[in-house]
């Protein structure tokens, strides 16, 4: 349920459950952390996460979900994996994002979605709590309020509006995701991989610097 091609420095994989909107299962989270830590012992320059059909993740197969998977730590093992990549994670939303699958996007360096697509994180309604680290990412990226818009109050919102709020960082056609993608990481394909390390370590290093 999860597929993975290599080509020129660039490795994508993508959520093959379209039947059911790429809702996430444990073994497709083990095999999404085991496929990122692939990516990073090949030292592949820019790691892409899509998925197939009209949704890029509905959240966490909601029978497991139940069943122990909300609390699982497999969802921080993916997300860890992805904010340990030393190139340049994408993450291309060909679809709405729910839920668990916050944690993967959160991570990416970089954030482009189909002009479609909706957000939200329902975790407070089915009485789970946010996977540990989405909470901080996120309010990195949209700060305090409307991280709390997201998570305690639940609210869905569309893509322009997660562009406004800098949760998404450029809203592409579909027809033309794959351009963008190339756009962006034209400049990191063609970097030295220790130089694009650095520019992220120096970001990383700004983003815990006291304010």
């Amino acid at each position: 349920m999860i597929s993975c091609t290599r080509s020129d420095g660039i490795c994508t994989l993508t959520l093959n459950r379209p039947d059911k909107a790429n809702s996430l299962t444990r073994d497709m989270l083990a095999d999404l952390t085991s496929a990122v830590q692939a990516a990073q012992a090949q030292a592949d320059k820019v790691l892409v996460i899509t998925g197939q059909g009209k949704v890029f993740s509905a959240g966490a197969d909601l029978d497991q979900a139940r069943a122990g998977l909300a609390r699982d730590g497999v969802w921080e093992a993916l997300s860890g994996a992805i904010a340990a990549f030393d190139g340049l994670s994408i993450a291309a939303l060909n679809g709405t994002l729910a839920g668990g699958a916050f944690g993967m996007a959160l991570a990416c360096d970089l954030r482009i979605s189909v002009p479609e697509a909706k957000f939200f994180y329902p975790a407070i309604k089915l009485g789970f709590l946010p996977q540990p680290s989405d909470p901080g990412r996120l309010r990195a990226l949209v700060g305090p309020a409307r991280a709390k818009m997201l998570l305690a109050a639940a609210d869905k919102i569309d893509a322009q509006t997660a562009l406004s709020w800098g949760l998404v960082d450029r809203l592409t056609p579909v027809d033309q995701m794959d351009a963008t993608i190339a756009l962006l990481a034209a400049p990191a394909l063609e970097a030295d991989a220790a130089v694009l390390k650095g520019i992220k370590a120096m970001i990383a290093a700004g983003d815990a610097s006291p304010t």
